[in-house]
C-alpha cells in the first residue's frame, strides 16, 4: 500500500528531545516500512526515517531560532502534500484540522489522528463544518468533548518492543517525566515524594508559555532536597530514568488524551500512579500495571502498593496491548476502511526510494 504520513513541523520524526506526536508518527512510519508498505514522510528535514522523507522546512521548528511563523512551513507542507496525493491510496494526517479544507477537495482516501486535547470552546464549530472529515482518536476519552465528529476509529498508541529495556530491579526514587505546565501538576509529585519521603526526579521540558509558571511556581519546590530536576531528556536516557523507577508520577489535572509516558513506563517494567483523567483508565490496568488515584493522599498511599507490582508482568502487559506492531494492524484496518477495502495487503517489494521520491518532487 502506498501509504502518506503527514507530521506536524514542529520536531523532528523522531523528536531529538520532547514530542510525543511526532514520536509516535515516526514509530508508525518505520513499522509499516518493515511490514513493506511504501511510505511518505512529510516532515522536517531533520527527520531520519526508512521510509521517502520529503522536508517542508529543514529543522525542526521549535529548535530553530530563526523561525517567527511556524503557520508558513505547515502551508508549504500542505502544498507538497496536495501536489503529490494523487500517488498514494492514503493519506494519514496528523497536523490537527488544518487540512480540512483541502482533504475535502482532495480526492483521495485519507483519515486524521488527533493527538491533542478537544476540550477547547473554539472546535464545535470547525467540527460541525468538516462533519466529513474521518478522524482517529487515540483514546475514546479524547472524544468526549466531541462526540458529532465522525470518528472512524480509536487507535491507542504503541512502541516497538526494542525500544525500552525493562528493569527487574528498580533504584529508590520516584520519577517524573513530560512538560513542567499546568495541567501536568508537577507540584503534586512534589508533594507526594515528600509525604513517603522518598526521593524525586523531574525530567521535563518548559515550553516558552510555561516559563513564568515554572519560575514562579515550581522552581521553588525544586530547592527541597528530596527533588532532583534533570532537565528535558531524549530518547536514549529513559530506559535508564524510567527503568530504575520504582514508580512513574503521573498526576495530571487535565483530559489527557493519551499519555505516551504510561506505556513507556511499562515497557520498563514501571508501574505508574496516576489521577483519573482522561485516557488513564484505558492505559492503566488497575493493580497490574498501576493504580489510579483522586488524591495526593491516595496517591502517597499507593506507592507502597505500586512497588510491589510484578515488574515483569507489567511489562507483559505492554507487549500485548501497546506494541507497535498492534499498532499499525490498527491504523491499516482504518486504512482499508477508507479505502472501501476488506483489508490492506503490502506493497511487497518497495520501488526504489530515490525513484519515488522524484516522481512526488515533480507532480
Amino acid at each position: 500500500m502506498r501509504i502518506a504520513q503527514v507530521a506536524p513541523l514542529y520536531e523532528a520524526v523522531p523528536p531529538k528531545l520532547y514530542g510525543g506526536t511526532e514520536r509516535v508518527v515516526s514509530y508508525l512510519t518505520e513499522e509499516l516500512v518493515r511490514q513493506g508498505h511504501e511510505v511518505t514522510l512529510f516532515a522536517s528535514g531533520d527527520s531520519v526515517t526508512n521510509a521517502d522523507l520529503v522536508p517542508a522546512c529543514p529543522r525542526a521548528l521549535r529548535l530553530d531560532p530563526t523561525c517567527k511563523d511556524s503557520l508558513a512551513h505547515h502551508i508549504i507542507l500542505l502544498e507538497q502534500v496536495v501536489r503529490a496525493a494523487h500517488h498514494f491510496d492514503i493519506v494519514h494526517f496528523h497536523i490537527d484540522y488544518l487540512h480540512f479544507p483541502l482533504s475535502r477537495r482532495l480526492g483521495v482516501p485519507h483519515v486524521t489522528t488527533l493527538h491533542g486535547r478537544l476540550d477547547l470552546p473554539d472546535l464545535p464549530a470547525v467540527y460541525d463544518e468538516f462533519c466529513d472529515m474521518p478522524l482517529v482518536s487515540i483514546s475514546d476519552a479524547q472524544r468526549a468533548p466531541l462526540p458529532q465528529a465522525n470518528w472512524q476509529a480509536t487507535v491507542l498508541h504503541g512502541l516497538p518492543t526494542d525500544l525500552l529495556a525493562a528493569q527487574e530491579q528498580p533504584g529508590k526514587y520516584l520519577a517524573f517525566l513530560g512538560r513542567i505546565s499546568p495541567e501536568k501538576r508537577v507540584d503534586r509529585a512534589v508533594e507526594i515524594a515528600r509525604r513517603v519521603g522518598l526521593p524525586l526526579k523531574v525530567a521535563a521540558k518548559v515550553d516558552a508559555a510555561d516559563r513564568d509558571y515554572y519560575r514562579e511556581q515550581i522552581a521553588p519546590l525544586f530547592r527541597d532536597p528530596l527533588v532532583e530536576y534533570v532537565g528535558e531528556i531524549g530518547e536514549r536516557d529513559k530506559s535508564e530514568f524510567l527503568g530504575n523507577a520504582m514508580a512513574l508520577l503521573f498526576p495530571i489535572d487535565w483530559p489527557e488524551p493519551f499519555g505516551l509516558v504510561m506505556i513507556e513506563a511499562m515497557a520498563c517494567g514501571t508501574p505508574i500512579i496516576a489521577w483519573r483523567c482522561g485516557s488513564v483508565p484505558e492505559v492503566i490496568d488497575e493493580g497490574v500495571t498501576g493504580f489510579i488515584v483522586e488524591d495526593v493522599e491516595a496517591a502517597a498511599q499507593a506507592v507502597a502498593k505500586a512497588v510491589a507490582l510484578d515488574r515483569k508482568r507489567c511489562r507483559q502487559v505492554f507487549e500485548q496491548r501497546f506494541c507497535v506492531a498492534r499498532m499499525a494492524r490498527d491504523y491499516l484496518r482504518a486504512y482499508a476502511a477508507a479505502n472501501g477495502a476488506a483489508s490492506v495487503p503490502s506493497s511487497g517489494r518497495a520501488k526504489r526510494k530515490s525513484t519515488r521520491v522524484a516522481e512526488i518532487k515533480n507532480s
